[in-house]
């Protein structure tokens, strides 16, 4: 199943929530999610594929193209929809974009209004009657992603509507995704939510080292955050390297729960001027 939606919509949040841990990463910041995630939810006689993907929007940047490009093109690899809205402040340009992509589509596709716990029941009956009207939903399911709130529900609409085959994955399996990509996105996103504005435009994250003790007690990991600008070079840092202390350990903490091991983590800042209208330099980062 892909998830759609327009940036900040609660993809991301809905897809951990549903795992049951943490896999993609979140911020109130547009543009969080840059890759497609797959995540895989096992329940009794079922196996749910999901696959996370960036905010859908008109883009204009050589980064941002390439990201609603790899959003869309998971339309090819499904058998259901997810339209994720965010029902207390919709984004009526993505929503109308990603309307006239899906109306171009023979996939059955399912609403999630997002983020009930901010609105009034008037309101969104209305946002029901509304959506219900535009486009012939296989289900419009009111959640929050926030408190699980409802989940379950669209969980059993989903699965009532999957094609009945074998499981794509054994029992134990969350992601396809390796622990070196996740522990980058882990860095990303403590970058994003503890900068300013300017900054998680132009942060990307490599991993220059994972590499496992032979005590098997620890796991040491050099990473880089790479941004556009000196400027931005300083604020990631911050004064005396506290902004960068505090990336470093809010992500081991994460990156810790996710392995399930001791974690000494790394941190470099390097500066790769204007890597998102480079085109050599998105293949290098991934994009």
């Amino acid at each position: 199943m892909a998830i759609l939606g327009a940036p900040n919509a609660g993809k991301s949040t809905l897809l951990n929530h549903m795992l049951g841990q943490k896999i993609s990463i979140t911020s109130k910041k547009p543009q969080t999610t840059r890759n497609r995630i797959l995540g895989v939810v096992h329940r009794t006689g079922s196996q749910m594929v999901f696959l996370d993907t960036p905010g859908i929007h008109r883009a204009k940047s050589p980064l941002n193209t390439r990201i609603v490009d790899m959003a869309l093109s998971t339309l090819s690899e499904v058998d259901l929809v997810l339209l994720v809205v965010d029902a207390h402040s919709p984004d009526e340009p993505a929503e109308r974009l990603l309307l006239d992509k899906l109306s171009q589509q023979r996939l059955p596709v399912m609403l999630a209004l997002n983020k009930i716990d901010q609105v009034q029941r008037p309101a969104l009956l209305s946002q029901i009657e509304r959506w219900s009207g535009m486009f012939p939903f296989a289900a419009v399911v009111p959640v929050s992603a926030k408190n699980g709130e409802q989940v379950d529900r669209l969980m059993d609409a989903m699965e009532a509507a999957l094609p009945v085959g074998a499981p794509f994955f054994p029992p134990e399996s969350l992601t396809d995704l390796p622990a070196r990509f996740i522990a980058a996105e882990m860095v990303r996103e403590k970058a994003i939510r503890l900068t300013g504005q300017e900054i998680p435009y132009a942060v990307a994250v490599t991993i220059d080292s994972f590499k496992e003790e032979k005590s098997g007690t620890r796991i040491r990991i050099h990473a880089t955050i790479h941004v556009e600008r000196e400027s931005q070079k300083g604020i990631v840092i911050g004064k005396q390297g506290t902004k960068l202390k505090q990336i470093g350990e809010a992500a081991r903490q994460d990156i810790e729960k996710m392995l399930d091991a001791k974690v000494f983590l790394k941190l470099f800042v390097r500066v790769q001027k204007n890597w998102t209208r480079d085109t050599k330099a998105l293949r290098k980062f991934g994009y």
